[in-house]
């Protein structure tokens, strides 16, 4: 039987691949790369792009696209089997990826290319690749003597285990904790969608009444909506503390030890290549200069912000005393009591837009947009191999019927698939012996999933969520690039990733756009104008408090990371302390434990870089402030940001491109506008 993550001719056959093939395939294909690379090295004498830089493009899009299925299966459809073999492959991927990066001969083949005549001759992008892959060859340790690579390699093989398990541990402490409630009385105030969800996965696991969570879609509701506060504290106290020496599953799935032995490995990595910290080496390959340069920019952020936090924060805890006379307001009331307040305040919620989006409505309306922005048609195919019956697959066409991408769509949360929302990359757009490679995407959400045979209704924030990750996976389905190296997001530095994904949340909040979808599931109106001028006054509402949250958590990361350098006794929680004392409004109970279930800095690709989603949001907000200025279906804007931003991928500078869209270098102003913060 053939192993179909060899044979990679087409999509992904979902439908074959086992945990079982994972090691084989993995180590017949390095063993292949490792005798391809040996052969080009030996027998070439004078390397160009085309008798070296090409076959290896070729060679690593073999891998990467015997990989890619994998290890999207052990995102979306976990089982012990698949994570064993997910494992023992990341290591043997690990040593390959440093044995590549620590090949001296590899390195002067590149070396060779970049000063001969013909350089000069090659693309936009082919250049770029090469002057990337040089600083890559730096940051993988080429210069560095026999002893310390050794040393580098142990280091990543190290991380490479411990951010795994550190995921793993959040999926399996997330989905660890239940509960199960009969007594009706005790559910006072909560949705019908949330407790028709709370039935539904009761009945799937055979039990009678209702079962909450902790994956989004069960837990968010509780918290905004469960009168009763003893349910609050208890879902609070089990979701704040997953991973941790706290909680009900304390010290069960722990991330503690975890988190200090990635931390020590990444400040080691870091040192070993002459960086004075890993704050300092992630900017390496970042639109950022330096240290200073991130803190004074976060900082400033939060000093503008800080006074209107404060003063939402008072306001919500005015509210709650007067409302229920509390004198108090803890951490598990903050979401209940701010949604009273926005009911009151502007008579909207939530649950009452829900209607409004139904999950294929919302699809439909957001391919509208993309093709009034882009000039291009989104369509469903049939017959294509998933992992799981919810998932859909899609093709972008241009107007002439062209393939321009495709992309998978998987909306729903369920047991054994990783929460948040994500784009990853499954197929990589690159020119082939047989022509264009055409992209594909896997588009990743965790919404609440239908009930019983009703269609899923989204929430408003759900919708954003959706248009965000849309966004990234137009950045990689229509870049114009034709080597992988800089195709799509790849080469994009990560501060100014989050640009094209931020950009395609404002149309959530347009009344043209929404018009295009947003109706009624049972009387098919339209948002009316004053519902959407209830949306559009809510929108601003406790934005300080949620900027302060999100200077938080990109605060703690930068420091954590550049002050464990110094110091690797730095405790953590302390940290995070500190941090919280200087730009937080709401005080964390001292059980909380946010860090352990960080996964972003501590098992994705935001280490020392969580800062990117406010610095690519000053970037996004003032790239649409040309639409606002000009139209937000402006054709002609819209092939700029497509031809500008889209198609480019990473073949040049981020800050140049930007210029290139806009006419000049960004402003902060449109962000804080739209935030409601204002001089």
């Amino acid at each position: 039987m053939k192993n179909p993550l060899i044979h990679t001719e087409g999509l992904p056959a979902f439908d074959s691949i086992q945990a079982s093939h994972l090691e084989p395939a993995i180590d017949q294909l390095l063993s292949e790369n490792r005798d391809t690379v040996r052969s080009l090295l030996t027998n070439t004498k004078v390397y160009s792009w085309d008798n070296l830089l090409q076959n290896l493009e070729d060679m690593d899009d073999r891998l990467n696209r015997a990989w890619s299925p994998a290890s999207h299966l052990h995102s979306v459809a976990d089982s012990d089997q698949l994570r064993e073999a997910y494992n023992v492959c990341l290591e043997k991927l690990s040593d390959y990826s440093t044995e590549m990066g620590q090949n001296e001969d590899l390195f002067h083949a590149y070396e060779q290319i970049a000063a001969s005549d013909d350089f000069k001759s090659l693309t936009v992008a082919q250049q770029k690749i090469i002057t990337n892959a040089l600083r890559d060859f730096q940051l993988s340790g080429i210069a560095l003597n026999t002893e310390a690579k050794e040393r580098y390699k142990v280091i990543q093989q190290k991380l490479s285990k411990l951010q795994t398990r550190f995921e793993e541990n959040l999926l399996d402490a997330t989905q660890a904790w239940k509960k199960l409630i009969t007594n009706p009385d005790e559910l006072s105030g909560l949705p019908e969608s949330c407790l028709s969800l709370a039935a539904q996965t009761a009945k799937s696991a055979d039990k009678e009444g209702w079962l909450f969570t902790l994956e989004f879609p069960s837990y968010m509701p509780v918290m905004q909506y469960a009168d009763n506060a003893n349910l609050r504290r208890e879902i609070y106290e089990a979701y704040v503390t997953r991973a941790s020496d706290k909680g009900p599953n304390a010290g069960e799935f722990d991330n503690s030890t975890i988190m200090v032995e990635i931390l020590k490995y990444r400040t080691e990595k870091a040192k070993l290549l002459g960086f004075e910290s890993y704050a300092h080496y992630s900017l390496a390959t970042k639109m950022a200069d330096n240290p200073d340069e991130v803190l004074g920019f976060l900082n400033d952020l939060a000093e503008r912000t800080n006074k209107y936090a404060k003063q939402e924060f008072e306001e919500l805890k005015q509210f709650a005393k007067e409302t229920k006379n509390l004198s108090e307001l803890e951490a598990w009331d903050v979401a209940y009591y701010s949604e009273k307040l926005r009911q009151k305040k502007f008579d909207i919620s939530q649950e009452a837009l829900r209607p409004y989006f139904p999950a294929d409505q919302v699809i439909q309306g957001l391919f509208a947009i993309t093709s009034k922005l882009y000039d291009v048609n989104i369509k469903q195919r049939e017959g294509v191999q998933v992992w799981h019956k919810d998932v859909m697959f899609f093709d972008i066409l241009n107007p002439q019927g062209d393939l321009r991408g495709s992309f998978y769509l998987d909306l729903y949360a369920r047991q054994h698939k990783r929460g948040g929302a994500w784009m990853d990359e499954c197929v990589v757009r690159k020119k082939s012996g047989n022509g264009i490679q055409n992209p594909v995407a896997y588009l990743t959400c965790n919404f609440t999933p239908p009930v019983t045979d009703k269609p899923a209704l989204l929430t408003h924030d759900e919708v954003v969520t959706l248009f965000h990750e849309f966004g990234h996976g137009l950045h990689h389905m229509m870049t114009r690039v034709e080597y992988s190296g800089a195709s799509g997001i790849n080469g994009v530095p990560w501060d100014a990733v989050e640009l094209p994904s931020q950009f395609m949340e404002n149309w959530c909040w347009e009344k043209e756009a929404l018009d295009l979808f947003a109706r009624h599931i049972d009387t098919g109106e339209l948002i009316d104008d004053d519902l959407f001028e209830k949306m559009t006054r809510a929108r601003t509402f406790q934005a300080g408090m949620q900027m302060v949250r999100q200077l938080e958590f990109a605060l703690f990361d930068y420091r954590l990371h550049m002050e464990f350098a110094t110091n690797e006794s730095l405790d953590i929680q302390d940290l995070l302390n500190k941090v919280r004392a200087n730009v937080a409004v709401t005080k964390a109970p001292e059980i909380n434990r946010f860090q352990h279930s960080f996964a972003h800095i501590f098992a994705g690709g935001y280490a020392a870089g969580y800062y990117s989603y406010k610095w690519a949001e000053v970037l996004s907000a003032d790239a649409f402030s040309k639409f606002e200025e000009r139209g937000i279906f402006d054709k002609k804007t819209g092939i700029e940001f497509l031809q500008s931003i889209l198609e480019q991928g990473g073949s040049r500078e981020p800050m140049d491109l930007f210029i290139e869209f806009r006419g000049r270098k960004p402003s902060i102003e449109p962000l804080l506008r739209h935030s409601g913060i204002t001089a």
